[in-house]
């Protein structure tokens, strides 16, 4: 009796072990990111096997986890497009034909390595699921699930910073479980308003052998919006909104 009781006194003393709440790490990560309503500009680089460069220029606007608009200002042959998302669903408005076309997530409205799931990104923890979370050195483990088929990928590995809680790099799989690719995140730039994180992305795809993808921040800021503008009748009036 007396040495079941000193085990349970030096039981006492050891140290808990406190669970890791994915979750709340990965709404947090949405957060750090970005506000809940915001505008941006960012700069897209393709870059092909032979040094050849696209690039492209992109006017954004999201509102709550998952309606975003991208107006495109560069190159000449894609400006005054828009594209828009409200959840799994998206569209890219062409003003010369005057109409609007559903694209997919896999798709990429620029041809770049950055397909519309990734160009058009919404918040993570609306689209996926936390399966697990580890605690790692300078770092925390997640791994994701996608909520739905309708979902570019089917799983991520995030890497996320322990002290800044931003993500480190992504690998994103399919459900077959190949890596379809890894995205990187760079350059922790302060734009202000509270708003501290990676100005730089970064990608290239084992699919897609000498080819890389850049985008650039610039001008991210909170802004609130009226719901009508994340409607495809308000898709050719998007231009007025830039101040």
């Amino acid at each position: 009796m007396k040495r079941f009781l000193w085990l349970i006194a030096c039981l006492a003393w050891l140290p808990v072990a406190h669970a890791i709440d994915g979750t709340q790490i990965l709404q947090k990560v949405d957060r750090n990111l970005e506000p809940e309503s915001y505008e941006s500009y960012r700069q897209l680089t393709d870059i092909q096997p032979d040094g050849a460069k696209k690039i492209s220029v992109l006017y954004t606007m999201k509102k709550g986890r998952d309606r975003l608009v991208a107006l495109f200002l560069a190159p000449a042959s894609d400006k005054g497009r828009v594209t828009l998302r409200l959840g799994d669903n998206m569209w890219l408005y062409i003003p010369d034909v005057g109409r609007s076309i559903r694209i997919t997530s896999l798709q990429s409205v620029t041809g770049s390595v950055f397909n519309n799931a990734d160009i058009l990104r919404i918040d993570y923890s609306a689209e996926y699921d936390v399966e697990a979370a580890e605690e790692q050195k300078d770092a925390y483990l997640l791994s994701l699930k996608a909520k739905s088929g309708e979902v570019a990928y089917d799983k991520l590995k995030m890497r996320v910073d322990k002290q800044a809680i931003l993500p480190l790099s992504i690998e994103c799989y399919a459900a077959s479980g190949l890596l379809i690719k890894t995205l990187r995140f760079r350059d922790i730039k302060d734009f202000g308003g509270g708003i501290r994180r990676p100005a730089t992305l970064e990608t290239d795809s084992p699919l897609q052998k000498g080819y890389k993808s850049i985008m650039q921040w610039s001008g991210l800021k909170a802004r609130t919006f009226p719901d009508e503008i994340f409607t495809l009748n308000y898709l050719p009036r998007v231009e007025e909104l830039r101040k």
